[in-house]
């Protein structure tokens, strides 16, 4: 049922959005694209490939506009694959967290340098880095009522007329492979918009056939019911929770339902008071201690709506280093790094923020995505998922039961994967070109604690090869 309805209402916004990017660009777009190069950003060592940065307005009769950073590939551009990439939230910047902290050429170093990511993924591939939706990072709209209506729906038909538009702004690489990656809450983002591109090529009528040939997700929120046992059970095995406490949240929570019972609740509490001490997205990682009273908000990913009643959720301390995540937010308030990027155009009201300040609701977000998943399973799409087993918030065990939910058949049963003759972490691969993978004593973005692993793991999605199954 959930299947039959995202596919009838992603056909019919589909028509309505593909159909106003369509009318909004011409073959006058493609010089803009010399406009939107990156020349001159400060602190920035000297590289080889090209790098483009600005704004794809969506449609003409709205004020929307998203942003963007794309980065070439290292060597050989032309003949590398075209890769998205989405972070989560809803509202954390894509550009904050996966350019400038992950796995961008550049990586943040203080306010006003960045330094070159030796592991960066545009060494295989091009990169597109959008901040989306609109009201996080620069992306932008002059119509406040518009940051009333986001939701999944709206962030994915947003998603696909920006690309619509950015492919008639760089048409030299409308014929690439292209694949969609993120994590978090991309769990979401990704799997919605690879169904809308899915669902616009068969319409090649339109001129808004995308090549894409699969998507790569980690951490992801996919299934609500398996997200929250798993941080359950994961937070017991992990030792963060008494037996107590877990027995509390098994005798007294459904979680098949949203509203719960005041003996549910206080054993909530309870979990995320165990956790209000160390950081739930990298469980063995030390937290930041400078001006550690401040108030810490959650990021990255959306609480279970279960979760988001407890005052405790939202003071949990955020991650891995947020000293660094403070030098992130200063380099892009700088002026001079907004006038390299051509960002903050309109000059906007509040200052850049990693994660969004004016998004105040977020309307829709289906409990599972796991019927969109397997859609595009059967339509012959690569799909890789990947957890970092460090991670508490959307934690290895959510997404082993997530992908348990979908009953695919075992093809390659699980085994250690390598990289540098260390074990890197566990796959298994199921029939109909689905492959899970973990990453050793990695935290929610896996990227910023096991850099080699995480460049490992693309490289092999992209080429389509089987992980590494030995030490040498």
């Amino acid at each position: 049922m959930l299947l039959t309805f995202w596919t009838l209402l992603f056909s019919f916004l589909l028509t309505t959005a593909s159909a106003a990017a369509g009318r909004e660009y011409s073959g006058e777009e493609a010089p803009q694209q010399e406009a939107d190069r990156v020349k001159n950003l400060p602190g920035q060592p000297p590289v080889k490939f090209r790098h483009y940065a600005g704004y794809v307005k969506l449609r003409p009769n709205e004020e929307k506009a998203l942003f963007y950073w794309f980065f070439e590939a290292q060597e050989d551009p032309s003949q590398k694959p075209l890769v998205l990439w989405l972070n989560g939230g809803p509202g954390c910047s894509s550009i904050a967290f996966g350019a400038a902290r992950e796995i961008g050429p550049f990586l943040v170093q203080d306010k006003e340098r960045v330094k070159l990511n030796k592991f960066s993924w545009n060494r295989v591939a091009n990169i597109i880095f959008l901040e989306a939706p609109i009201g996080v990072g620069f992306s932008y709209t002059n119509n406040s009522k518009d940051l009333h209506e986001l939701g999944d729906r709206v962030s994915a038909i947003d998603n696909y007329a920006f690309l619509i538009g950015w492919f008639k702004r760089f048409p030299n690489f409308r014929s690439h492979d292209f694949y969609i990656t993120g994590e978090s809450y991309a769990g979401h983002y990704v799997p919605q918009l690879a169904d809308l591109i899915y669902e616009g090529n068969k319409d090649t009528k339109k001129g808004s056939y995308i090549n894409i040939k699969g998507f790569m997700v980690g951490n992801a929120v996919i299934n609500d019911i398996t997200d929250i046992v798993g941080l359950v059970d994961y937070a017991w095995s992990h030792a963060i929770i008494s037996n107590q406490v877990f027995a509390g949240l098994t005798r007294d929570c459904n979680f098949s339902v949203e509203n719960q019972t005041r003996s549910c609740d206080l054993q909530i509490a309870k979990l995320l008071g165990a956790y209000s001490d160390i950081d739930i997205y990298s469980i063995y990682s030390p937290i930041c201690l400078y001006d550690y009273q401040r108030p810490l908000s959650a990021k990255l990913v959306v609480a279970p709506h279960l979760l988001t009643r407890h005052d405790l959720w939202r003071t949990l301390p955020s991650g891995y280093d947020p000293c660094a995540e403070d030098l992130v937010g200063k380099y892009f308030n700088n002026k001079d790094v907004q006038k390299a990027l051509h960002a903050n155009i309109t000059n906007l009201s509040y200052p850049y923020s990693l994660c969004s300040s004016v998004i105040e609701k977020w309307n829709d977000s289906p409990k599972t995505i796991l019927p969109v998943i397997q859609k595009l399973l059967r339509a012959g799409l690569r799909i890789w998922i990947y957890s970092g087993d460090a991670d508490g918030r959307v934690p290895v065990t959510s997404t082993r039961y997530s992908i348990e939910k979908m009953r695919l058949k075992v093809k390659k049963e699980w085994r250690a994967w390598f990289v540098k003759s260390q074990v890197a972490g566990w796959t298994e691969e199921y029939e109909g070109g689905l492959t899970f993978a973990t990453i050793r004593g990695a935290g929610h973005q896996v990227p910023v604690f096991a850099p080699e692993q995480a460049l490992s793991l693309f490289t092999h999605f992209l080429s389509s090869q089987t992980l590494p199954s030995s030490r040498f």
